[in-house]
């Protein structure tokens, strides 16, 4: 039974090594979604229930209900509590949200660790249940994409597929907070991937609908915001559309600015940072309690009209300062939830100036805030495609798609092609000194594992052979003989059919030597025969062929043998490849 068993995994993680995996990733993906789910799930309870139970009316969200030194006190108490565990952690650990998740899955695989997991539930929690400036959805990000990893790390699947369970596990956690599964697949594509393929479409899709089902199972289906059904009153509000586009775009701007240029102070302590956050958020929430949390309230109140534009935009440059601060100086803060605040609250705001400006033909001020969640949103991250999905679902009103798409493409272009602009997150990761490589060689190498290209017709041998022995590694036919030290470790990689040329070339003088008891008997020495041996390095099983590639480059070698650890010290040589085989399957297979 116990070999049945690891014949079958055996089995599974050889098909997941290739890029035709689609029937064991969808299973992964269902597996990915509810388990990021419950853990969503428990994320928002450990948020929700201590609020309710603190704030008055037994309302999570309002903060607006505290007095005035309550409102101050709060956030910097937990300012305190955050910068004394941030400051006894190394700064690699310090790391959190969708930035942390895209470097993982750049860098190192798409691995990510049970602390980090436990050190964003934690640190997300304390930045909402204290007041500060965020968002749930990056730290949910965080989350989904943490467990899909670990999911992968148990059942030591290759890395390759682990890639696709973090895209299963962003999409998850986008849909359970937002109640927008198609939102969440465009999001974990578009802004965590960066890549369209089949292959990582259905898993991930699956995924997100698996954690859309258990959301509406516990919170009913009911979106995250209360939107009345409104549309564009007339063709003549088209140029005014733009205009704010304009205005979003420059907000934007200011926004990821000013976040960059708070990141640029990473010689002060972090404690006095994280301080000097809390301090920022405390003396605005005792003015404008309104960026307490994440705020939905607020947003709700700005889509129904409720507020005056003054307000407003004090509110709006309330929330790009602080959160912006905040999240520079090292606050664990979400950024998505920040996004959509602002892009509500700045849309209300021109509502209003349109309504003064052309009463006959303006839209409602709660028709400008949904093109300013989506707007804003699409600007800050370089996602428009998210945006306009997010935008969509949120909104449950088809009637917003064409000034929707309209909005978000000029806010989004305004900002990356008149200055430059970034996503927030790549700007935070460049700030790290971390560069993103997203080509499309590297993208079609690291979506096939080491284990599906690998040459498995190999045979092990020691560097010196009697003539018989050597015959009898021919027979076996191999394509590579992998020459062992005499510490039983591969050091050289050689030709099967160099040894066979040599053979043949030398068979006479070999076969005297072996009828001859008289004669010295003639070894084959596989370090001194004419023959093209090559250097080896070894890979993991694992590994994608984008890291073999990475290896090769490295050791300044052409041949990889590929082995696999079945235990502590112990490991096991499955194949040989070479660089010929990945260039080859890059030129000729990937399509």
């Amino acid at each position: 039974m116990k070999q049945s068993l690891e014949s079958f995994k055996s089995f599974f993680r050889h098909k997941l090594s290739g890029s035709d995996a689609l029937p064991q990733l969808s299973l992964l993906g269902l597996m990915v979604g509810f388990l990021t789910a419950m853990v969503i799930v428990i994320f928002r309870w450990c948020i929700e229930w201590p609020l309710a139970q603190l704030l008055p009316g037994g309302d999570p969200e309002n903060f607006e209900g505290l007095s005035r030194a309550a409102r101050s006190l709060i956030p910097l108490g937990g300012a305190f509590v955050i910068a004394v565990i941030w400051y006894r952690m190394k700064i690699s650990q310090r790391k959190v949200g969708v930035a942390l998740v895209i470097e993982r899955l750049n860098y190192h695989q798409g691995y990510i660790s049970f602390k980090s997991f436990l050190t964003q539930f934690i640190a997300g929690v304390l930045t909402l249940l204290s007041g500060q400036s965020a968002g749930r959805e990056g730290p949910a990000v965080h989350l989904g994409a943490a467990c899909s990893s670990l999911l992968g790390q148990q059942f030591r699947l290759p890395n390759n597929s682990i890639r696709v369970l973090v895209g299963c596990g962003t999409a998850a956690a986008i849909s359970a907070s937002f109640n927008t599964p198609i939102a969440g697949v465009i999001f974990a594509m578009e802004v965590v991937m960066m890549e369209y393929t089949i292959t990582g479409f259905t898993p991930v899709i699956l995924a997100s609908v698996t954690a859309a089902i258990i959301s509406h199972a516990v919170y009913g289906a009911d979106p995250a915001f209360l939107v009345p059904q409104l549309n564009m009153n007339s063709l003549l509000e088209v140029p005014y559309v733009i205009a704010c586009g304009i205005v979003f775009g420059l907000a934007s701007v200011a926004f990821v600015r000013l976040l960059k240029r708070c990141i640029g102070l990473q010689s002060i302590s972090i404690f006095y940072r994280i301080m000097a956050a809390g301090v920022i958020t405390s003396v605005a929430a005792a003015f404008f309690p309104q960026i307490m949390g994440i705020g939905y309230d607020t947003v709700n109140g700005a889509l129904l009209g409720q507020f005056g534009v003054g307000l407003l935009v004090l509110i709006a440059a309330t929330k790009i300062i602080v959160t912006a601060t905040s999240v520079g100086l090292g606050m664990p803060n979400g950024l998505v939830g920040p996004t959509l605040f602002i892009g509500a609250t700045l849309g209300a705001a021109l509502g209003l100036i349109a309504n003064w400006l052309a009463p006959a033909h303006a839209s409602s001020p709660g028709f400008y805030a949904m093109l300013g969640m989506g707007a804003m949103m699409g600007s800050v991250l370089q996602a428009p495609l998210s945006a306009l999905m997010a935008l969509l679902e949120l909104t449950q009103n088809p009637n917003i798609i064409l000034p929707g798409m309209l909005i978000i493409v000029v806010s989004s272009m305004f900002a990356s092609e008149v200055f430059k602009q970034k996503s927030v997150f790549m700007s935070i990761l460049e700030a790290q000194g971390l560069n993103v490589n997203n080509g499309p060689m590297i993208q079609a190498l690291r979506r096939v594992s080491v284990g599906a290209l690998m040459e498995r017709k190999f045979v092990r041998a020691p560097a010196t052979l009697t003539y018989l022995e050597a015959k009898q590694v021919l027979r076996q036919e191999p394509k590579w003989i992998l020459i062992d030290n005499p510490e039983g470790e591969p050091m050289s990689l050689l030709p099967v059919l160099d040894l066979a040329n040599y053979l043949a070339e030398n068979e006479e003088r070999f076969l005297e030597a072996e009828n001859d008891p008289m004669q010295e008997r003639i070894l084959v020495k596989l370090f001194e025969i004419p023959a093209q041996r090559q250097d080896i390095a070894a890979i993991s099983y694992q590994a994608t062929l984008q890291e073999a590639l990475d290896v090769i480059n490295e050791r300044k070698t052409d041949c990889l043998f590929v082995e696999r650890m079945s235990g502590p010290s112990i490991s096991r040589v499955l194949g040989v490849v070479t660089r010929a085989d990945v260039e080859n399957y890059y030129r000729y297979k990937r399509n």
